[in-house]
């Protein structure tokens, strides 16, 4: 990667039946309540691997 990773994380909400996400950089984006569920998990098990894996020299140590 070659931007440092923000450490903010992204808040959801429910609005009209679809998940609103609001994140760092102008992320925003609006899921179905499955596509959400899907990316929950996805973001979940990529997070517990990162967790496991050495941060490279690139990383900012204050995230």
């Amino acid at each position: 990667m070659s931007r440092t990773p923000h450490n903010t994380p992204t808040s959801a909400c429910a609005e009209a039946g679809e998940v609103m996400l609001d994140g760092p950089d102008g992320l925003a984006v609006s899921l179905t309540p499955d596509a959400a569920a899907k990316s929950a998990t996805a973001i979940a098990d990529a997070a517990r691997e990162a967790r496991t894996q050495t941060r490279s020299p690139k990383a900012s140590s204050d995230l």
